[in-house]
């Protein structure tokens, strides 16, 4: 294990480059759908993982005819000694192309602003200069690193791969940023998102209305019903966010779209809710009506575990060692940690940096939790390979 001061003090001297490389990233449009953005971002993540001494591949997305394209994955492998650990982040963020020049990246005080500041840019490169700080100290620990370029929209093409490297590795540590308080992330409610797609039959409006099937008032039966889910379990929550129908007033709506999100923090709860949005999408309340439900991404539920406590424990009491306090919490927002905690790998989240309101004009870094963390990330790195 490394002396926690050397680490310390190696991280510290790594600070201007980080800042500087955070302002690169933070000045590049890479919204999950602006793939050439993305995969400047995975230029720069690759060379990092080079010059760090891994193995670095690169997967580029093969879209179907219907399917947008997306970022490549980047996966670094540095073989080393100990306990394997498998590093993941993701490059993508939720901001369509031009808002990196209409917010750059800039400074206030001690907080850094910018798209995608804190989400997760800050925790790329928390993850990369927690590896070259262990590796200044002459520390080898066997890390992989995947950089994801799809997390924001559910990680439909990454995920293949994370599955694919999980069981290699002996325990999973995500780079998102930890919450505004600072606390680390143990528990996340489980995602699905769905489209449902409703049919029916157009008809004049002032003439004949009853020879219409209007798909609109159909959807409106699915949101009142899909909403009323909420509760009914413990931890769910159902959202129909979005509605799409009908082409003219005077037209009895022929088709009609809902996009809906559905949460919850059990496996249980999470299945019995989603069995339910499946019933009540096969049961139209209108005659004739037809239904088609898509589940277009989802994530399990990342229960906690007795492992991924010991590994919670052991983020604990080094951050004790640096002289801070640190503590973990539960988060209705789901990450790559929900794929390798439902594997039944020991898997914590929010290593990077302090930040908050992500996805948001007002998201920001706290500049001054840069290198406390990434220190903390480099030290239980080294203690997990030991244990």
């Amino acid at each position: 294990m490394p002396d926690l001061s050397a680490l310390r003090r190696s991280v510290d001297a790594r600070l201007p480059r980080f800042l500087s490389e955070l302002e690169t990233m933070v000045n590049i449009d890479c919204g999950s759908y602006t793939p050439d953005g993305v995969n400047r971002i995975a230029d720069l993540v690759s060379d990092a993982l080079g010059e760090l001494g891994a193995s670095v591949e690169r997967h580029p997305h093969q879209p179907s005819a219907e399917e947008a394209r997306l970022g490549d994955v980047v996966v670094g492998r540095l073989p080393g000694e100990g306990s394997s650990i498998l590093l993941i982040g993701h490059m993508d963020t939720v901001f369509d192309a031009g808002t990196a020049a209409a917010r750059p990246f800039r400074i206030d005080g001690d907080r850094a602003r910018g798209p995608g500041v804190t989400d997760m840019k800050a925790g790329l490169l928390g993850g990369l200069h927690a590896i070259g700080a262990l590796r200044e100290a002459g520390a080898s620990p066997s890390v992989t690193f995947v950089a994801n370029p799809d997390e924001e929209i559910g990680s439909p093409f990454s995920t293949g791969y994370i599955r694919a490297l999980a069981p290699e590795h002996d325990a999973v540590l995500v780079l998102e940023c930890a919450r505004a308080n600072g606390d680390i992330v143990s528990a996340r409610k489980g995602i699905a998102d769905y489209h449902l797609s409703i049919t029916g039959r157009a008809a004049h409006a002032g003439v004949e209305p009853e020879k219409g099937r209007s798909a609109i008032v159909e959807a409106a039966h699915q949101v009142l019903a899909l909403h009323a889910l909420n509760g009914r379990w413990p931890t769910v929550t159902v959202n129909a966010g979005v509605v799409h129908g009908g082409t003219r007033p005077n037209v009895v709506a022929e088709r009609c779209e809902l996009q809906v999100d559905l949460r919850a923090s059990t496996r249980e709860a999470f299945d019995a809710a989603a069995s339910e949005i499946a019933r009540l999408a096969a049961s139209p309340t209108i005659a004739d009506v037809r239904t088609e439900l898509r589940r277009i991404a989802s994530h399990p539920p990342m229960e906690k575990s007795e492992a991924s406590d010991a590994l919670v424990a052991m983020a604990v009491g080094i951050a004790g060692e640096l002289g801070f306090e640190l503590h973990d919490a539960a988060t209705g927002g789901a990450s790559d940690a929900n794929t390798t905690a439902a594997l039944g790998l020991p898997t914590i989240d929010g290593l990077g940096p302090v930040g908050g309101d992500d996805h948001s004009v007002d998201e920001w870094l706290d500049v001054s939790s840069i290198a406390p963390r990434t220190t903390l990330l480099a030290a239980l790195i080294a203690r997990i390979s030991e244990s």
